[in-house]
């Protein structure tokens, strides 16, 4: 073990073997180092309890770093007030952090997780359909007379439909929607209410294999096809677990954070 000045060991090795109890491990200046100190930082630094050079290399380390400290703080060059201050603040966020951490890992478990999910089930069950559109596009900047022109183009292709040509078709001929026109307009299972609100309860309200009138939302002229009936489709617990994680350690973290703040008055003076 090399000599440090300012250092004086005291049975360093007896701590680390395991041998006679020992309350001080050594003495940096007049500052007692304590086994149960020693002790804490190896577990701290996640050494291996049966590896002891390993061990008493981390102490060596640790009492080097502790008689700099002290030398440094004989030298008087930095400003105490800032130090304390910087100490201080990683104080406070060590505390808080590795409080909530502890709390909301023994409060947030994997079954707390899995209990919210059976009793919500609701929240992650949703009504789809499979839709397809055509779509004349309308904006703001269009006079009157244009709109009239491209519900005209909407109501030419929604006859063409209900004369017996191809719903796909007609899309490929007419829609102006680049990325679903080449789909024949499938939109694939939209969830209810996703969408727009006027698209999404006239496809709710076909049957299978109806075609709607036209009609306006924001985005232009569409006509719709219901391709599947609505059905209810659950999301899987494996695809909304971190979510809900995320959620009830949100809640938890809130609410300890309030009983904490009232546990502790603060007076600030004038």
């Amino acid at each position: 073990m090399r000599k440090l000045a300012g250092i004086c060991l005291i049975g360093a090795c007896l701590a680390l073997a395991g041998c006679e109890e020992q309350d001080v491990v050594a003495t940096v200046a007049d500052k007692e180092i304590t086994k149960p100190e020693v002790q804490a930082h190896l577990a701290f630094k996640r050494v291996p309890e049966g590896n002891e050079k390993l061990r008493e290399r981390h102490v060596d380390r640790y009492l080097e770093r502790e008689a700099l400290a002290e030398a440094i703080t004989r030298e008087d060059a930095l400003d105490d007030e800032m130090v304390r201050a910087e100490l201080d603040e990683f104080r406070q966020e060590l505390l808080i952090s590795r409080y909530f951490e502890k709390y909301l890992d023994e409060r947030i478990t994997d079954q707390a997780v899995r209990n919210y999910y059976g009793n919500h089930i609701d929240e992650y069950t949703h009504r789809k359909a499979h839709v397809a559109h055509l779509l004349i596009r309308t904006n703001e900047a269009m006079s009157e007379t244009e709109r009239k022109a491209k519900l005209t183009t909407a109501q030419e292709a929604y006859s063409k439909i209900m004369a017996g040509e191809e719903f796909d078709e007609i899309v490929r001929t007419y829609s102006e929607d680049k990325l679903s026109r080449e789909k024949g307009g499938d939109l694939g299972w939209i969830k209810e209410g996703s969408i727009d609100p006027v698209l999404s309860e006239r496809a709710f309200a076909l049957e299978p294999g109806e075609v709607s009138t036209p009609f306006e939302t924001a985005f232009g002229f569409h006509v719709i096809k219901l391709l599947d009936a609505p059905k209810d489709v659950r999301q899987p617990f494996d695809a909304v677990k971190g979510k809900i994680r995320y959620q009830l350690r949100s809640q938890a973290k809130q609410k300890e954070l309030e009983r904490l703040r009232n546990a502790v008055t603060v007076q600030r003076e004038s």
